[in-house]
């Protein structure tokens, strides 16, 4: 056996983990979004093509320009190009929901609600969510943030921290509170002698 028909054997059987096994990659996804798709639509490429492509270094014919911000650029632009033709938002909104949300829900669902709040507890967590969200928009090249974007989070914020206490609405320290009172209290009679002394150099001067 050669050489080049055992890297070709090696080839075809991690193409079939890729196909068979679960779906928590992007060439899953592929798939599935394709399996709704006619086999004679116009530009059509199977997973097979795109998984062998990517297997020996060749990339995809795209139908439109795609961003090189991440190695994963050419895999999210080709789920763009194969099931809808272009990089829409409609894809943009699937991407997001199956590669960015789908890990955050299932996160933060799994942690008590009392650790919500904590933002030592979930600040990778939005930071990963911020940056997963920014990649896939830069990838297709859609201004990042965008309405969908912002959208996501307003959602978040509503299911997740809405109850969290806000540090700006908290009441300031008592060293700070006694000197904000205090202060006009002193101002007062300093103004009012101000007042009286220039009220009698009018009188005098006149």
């Amino acid at each position: 056996m050669t050489a080049t028909n055992f890297t070709l054997m090696i080839s075809g059987c991690f193409l079939n983990i890729l196909i068979w096994g679960g779906c928590t990659t992007v060439v899953c996804l592929v798939n599935e979004q394709l399996a709704a798709q006619p086999a004679t639509t116009i530009g059509y490429r199977s997973t097979e093509m795109t998984a062998a492509n990517a297997t020996h270094g060749a990339e995809p014919t795209l139908s439109f320009t795609c961003g090189n911000y991440s190695h994963n650029c050419m895999e999210f632009c080709s789920v763009c190009d194969d099931a809808y033709h272009g990089p829409t938002m409609k894809c943009l909104s699937d991407l997001l929901e199956h590669l960015c949300l789908h890990n955050f829900y299932s996160t933060m669902t799994s942690l008590n609600s009392t650790d919500w709040c904590t933002w030592s507890n979930v600040s990778g967590l939005y930071s990963n969510l911020s940056l997963c969200t920014e990649e896939i928009s830069d990838c297709l090249e859609i201004p990042w943030p965008n309405p969908l974007v912002e959208q996501i989070f307003v959602d978040i914020h509503s299911d997740f921290f809405k109850d969290c206490p806000s540090e700006e609405l908290s009441d300031p320290p008592p060293v700070i509170v006694f000197a904000l009172v205090i202060t006009p209290i002193c101002l007062i009679p300093v103004m009012v002698s101000l007042v009286v002394l220039k009220t009698k150099n009018g009188d005098g001067s006149s």
